[in-house]
């Protein structure tokens, strides 16, 4: 399945029933999940804006950032100047805002728990 040493004990069945139970996954079980290596996943964990929760993430969260951050993307990536011509621009991700604007399923847990 995956070259990757640090991924070789995670087993992809049991990683995708945790993702269809909406289930928090840690740093190993998200790369499998999501086919990237163990380092890229780390790299994305330390990401201004990820959706990362402590250490763990929820799919649903990375989801709709990934959608978001598609979607700005797509729409900054050309910007049009005075002379008509196009320029591509670089996108980069905010950081939350404050550190109470949770993802929305660490939200949901949150709320429930109050």
């Amino acid at each position: 399945m995956t070259c990757d040493k640090q991924l070789q004990g995670v087993n992809l069945e049991a990683v995708r029933q945790k993702r269809d139970l909406d289930q928090a996954l840690n740093t190993k079980e998200f790369a499998v999940l999501a086919g990237i290596s163990y380092s890229l996943a780390r790299e994305w964990f330390r990401m201004p804006g990820f959706p990362v929760v402590g250490s763990v993430v929820f799919w649903e969260d990375f989801v709709i950032w990934r959608r978001t951050r598609n979607q700005m993307k797509s729409q900054s990536d050309f910007a049009a100047t005075d002379d008509g011509a196009s320029h591509q621009i670089e996108f980069r991700s905010s950081p939350p805002k404050s550190p109470h604007q949770w993802p929305a399923r660490a939200a949901s847990i949150l709320a429930d728990v109050q």
